[in-house]
């Protein structure tokens, strides 16, 4: 029987070692199992194509059935696998997977192909019968290109057993991963419905992947205020005009009926003992009125500001942070029991329209969870907002039955947030055995999993950089929570995290795209979505318009990092004079003149405005003598002892912060070559052939957008080989656009005077422009029709 689709010999291909199924059928089980569940899923009949006896080791004499090329034409190819499956010597890898990979690649389809509800997919749908070593896992992600997302059909027990789940178990809630054999079957079938759905539109075509390009160094930010100096009279002038010019962010006021803030519950506690379980239940509070799409509901980091009993009246804070409902708390805990008094607010009346007070011993976790679950639907139904069954669902989910683990869960979130607030390692080894602990008590706990990925991010994320095994603790952390909980924001977001750190932003924003969907207020996700887009993807519409998202729901000092990024984006999209409003607001906000002239010199400089950058930029040094002036900008400019003086400062603090010169090795290393120290600067010439070409191997951030390529041409140019620095600038002229301070590079930077003249760099230097330009007038045409220009 053909496929659903003209040109295609089966819908679905199956493939296996023979070995799996030999002794059990386990496989004929789940192909029959499988094709009862299709028959009543599809309309249509679903065709399947299975090798009862299918061919195990792989002889150099085997000659391929031309046949079986033909039956690989397939719309889902489903590798069943094993211990054994994932074996460059056997048929199954060689001649199926692989190949279905190859071909699916370069069909009508490709390889992924976009669902229904707008998340991507693999055609290549992996069931699991066993847990892998890590190697495996690697192996079979580095031929299907993605991440390994198994449907588990695996039965795992504390006592070591790690087998196939069989369709019939005596004691199926034994299985660690609470997963029956039936629902699995539902969950491969509507998988298939979802990709045969896609591939079922025949007009679908594949969206272009934006390819990266390479950015300027960023311009370090700093959050401390500067002395009282002669620039105060600037800044209050820049005030001033910020508070009438500076355009807002607030939606309009029909959009913000149903804008809430959670403050900070107070505790009322004898002592600060149980602050954190006091903050426990107001982030619960916060989590659940999230993942409400009808509220606009405004960070935790926005409302830390009002901590404590002395506030601002309700009118002033909901001013201030551009809400029109208040949600305030306070509670106390002693022994197993807690009290709590919650009301909401119409901030601009000072109206209580509802409030409530609790009282409960916690016997387990329900008694616990329920309570914030209680007051998150008790203030959507006090200011009319809709919800959906599965928000209901969502907010309703209790996340462990044990409430030992919840309560050092608890502990161990405070501790990460202390550990991030001033790294200090005692905070982290606290956090760490306090999410370990919790796991060994409750081994299905999903979110204490997430806990200890996002701290081994945290402290590990620099430290193993260059390693090939870079983060992957992380990874598995991630993994066996999405096993746990699939509707798990974090989940998403954190795999998101990776992905990007792994080179691959296309799947990383994937990944922020589904935890917004799980919780449609995660300020971090728009953030990070930004970030993405303005530095690695150079997509400037969307990353402009996903800093707005993420200011729309930040208040606070974390709106300053905000503001400079939403300039630098406009910045690099060439609307030079909204960067300028973007880095006035955040000064404004923080006061930080030294970061606003240094950005300021940024800005002069993507005009090629050369003397101005430089002369701002010793303007911030003035104002905070930490700042540290660009070693290029003094190269550029001929001024090589300010180069040389600048270079020794830069190579101080890389040894006092033990980090390393990613992006400065050449810098350095020219900055000493002009000064006579030869020896010197070719080691840091070497050092900067290391970072770069690690950097494209491993696929780090460094490689993502090209700035290793660009950087990599300069040392080559300088050093007189030719070849290699067309090689690597022939790969930075792949990207589909450029910043307009990547210009500006390009034409001063002095590593290129060697082959400056010569037509074919020239050639290069005229495309860049013309994608830049190409870019620019995208992004100007919708600013416009959106009324942003």
């Amino acid at each position: 029987m053909a496929s659903l689709i003209p040109g295609y010999e089966y819908d679905i291909f199956i493939s296996y070692r023979q070995k799996d199924n030999k002794h059990d059928g386990w496989v004929s089980e789940f192909v029959d199992n499988l094709k009862g569940e299709l028959e009543s899923t599809f309309k249509e009949e679903i065709s399947v194509y299975f090798d009862v006896n299918p061919h195990d080791g792989l002889l150099e004499t085997h000659d391929v059935d031309a046949s079986l090329k033909d039956k690989l034409k397939c719309l889902v190819f489903i590798p069943i696998i094993s211990r054994t499956y994932c074996d460059p010597k056997s048929f199954a890898w060689e001649h199926e997977f692989k190949a279905f990979v190859e071909q699916a690649s370069q069909d009508q389809f490709g390889l992924k192909v976009k669902l229904p509800n707008g998340n991507v997919a693999s055609r290549v749908m992996p069931v699991r019968i066993h847990d892998l070593d890590t190697d495996d896992v690697k192996l079979f992600e580095g031929v299907s290109g993605n991440v390994m997302r198994a449907l588990d059909f695996v039965f795992k027990t504390t006592t070591g057993v790690n087998r196939p789940l069989k369709a019939k178990e005596d004691h199926p809630n034994d299985n660690l991963n609470k997963t029956y054999y039936q629902d699995q079957i539902n969950k491969v079938s509507l998988a298939i419905k979802e990709i045969i759905t896609a591939v079922g539109n025949y007009g679908q075509k594949q969206e272009e992947v934006p390819k990266e390009g390479f950015k300027p160094i960023p311009v370090p930010q700093k959050n401390t205020k500067t002395k009282i100096s002669i620039a105060s009279v600037i800044i209050l002038g820049l005030i001033v005009l910020g508070y009438f010019f500076i355009p807002s962010f607030s939606k309009p006021k029909e959009q913000l009926e149903k804008s809430v803030a959670v403050l900070p519950f107070i505790n009322d506690s004898p002592n600060d003992s149980n602050q954190y379980f006091i903050n426990g239940i107001m982030e619960e509070v916060l989590n659940n009125l999230q993942k409400i799409g009808d509220f606009r509901v405004l960070s935790r980091t926005s409302t830390d500001q009002f901590k404590g009993s002395d506030r601002p009246t309700i009118p002033e804070i909901a001013k201030k942070l551009g809400v029109n409902y208040i949600v305030e708390g306070s509670g106390q805990k002693y022994g197993n029991t807690f009290i709590l008094r919650v009301q909401l607010i119409v901030a601009n009346k000072e109206k209580h329209i509802w409030g409530e007070s609790y009282e409960k011993e916690i016997k387990e976790v329900r008694d616990y969870i329920m309570i914030p679950s209680q007051i998150a639907q008790a203030i959507a139904a006090g200011v009319k907002a809709s919800m959906t069954p599965e928000e209901k669902r969502l907010i309703e989910k209790v996340p462990t039955s044990n409430t030992a683990a919840y309560d050092l869960y608890l502990k161990a979130n405070n501790y990460l947030k202390e550990y991030e607030r001033n790294r200090d390692s005692s905070f982290y080894q606290n956090a760490v055995t306090f999410y370990k602990t919790a796991l060994v008590i409750d081994p299905s706990y999903a979110k204490a999993y997430t806990g200890l990925a996002r701290a081994y991010y945290d402290r590990y994320q620099w430290e193993t950089y260059f390693r090939e095994n870079y983060l992957d603790s992380m990874l598995v952390l991630i993994d066996k929570a999405y096993a746990i909980d699939n509707k798990l924001d974090e989940v998403y977001y954190l795999k998101g995290v990776y992905d990007y750190q792994h080179g691959q932003p296309d799947e990383a924003l994937d990944n922020f795209d589904k935890s917004l969907k799980i919780n449609p207020n995660y300020y971090s996700a728009f953030e990070r979505k930004g970030y993405i887009l303005t530095w690695i993807l150079f997509d400037f519409v969307r990353s402009i318009d996903n800093y707005y998202k993420a200011l729309n729901l930040m208040q606070g000092d974390e709106r300053v990092g905000l503001f400079q990024n939403l300039g630098l984006a406009y910045m690099n999209a060439g609307f030079t004079e909204k960067a300028k409003d973007y880095f006035e607001q955040a000064l404004i906000q923080n006061g930080d003149s030294a970061t606003y002239f240094s950005l300021l010199g940024s800005l002069e400089f993507s005009k090629m405005n050369l003397e101005n950058a430089i002369l701002l930029k010793e303007k911030a040094k003035e104002l905070d003598p930490a700042v540290i002036p660009s070693i290029e900008l003094y190269s550029f400019a001929g001024k090589d002892q300010k180069a040389y003086s600048a270079a020794e400062k830069e190579v101080e603090r890389f040894k006092k912060s033990g980090s390393f010169p990613l992006q400065y090795s050449h810098r350095i290393g020219y900055a000493y070559w002009k000064v006579g120290k030869k020896s010197e600067a070719k080691y840091y010439f070497n050092m900067q052939i290391k970072y770069g070409e690690e950097s494209i191997h491993l696929g780090r951030e460094y490689a993502l957008n090209r700035t290793a390529h660009y950087d990599l041409a300069g040392v080559y140019a300088f050093l007189g080989d030719r070849v290699k620095a067309y090689q690597y600038l022939e790969e930075l002229n792949k990207t589909r656009v450029y910043p307009l301070g990547g210009i500006s590079y390009l034409k001063y930077d002095k590593l290129f005077d060697n082959i400056r003249n010569e037509e074919r760099f020239q050639k290069t230097l005229n495309s860049i422009e013309a994608k830049y330009q190409a870019e620019h007038e995208r992004a100007r045409k919708w600013l416009e029709e959106n009324k942003m220009l």
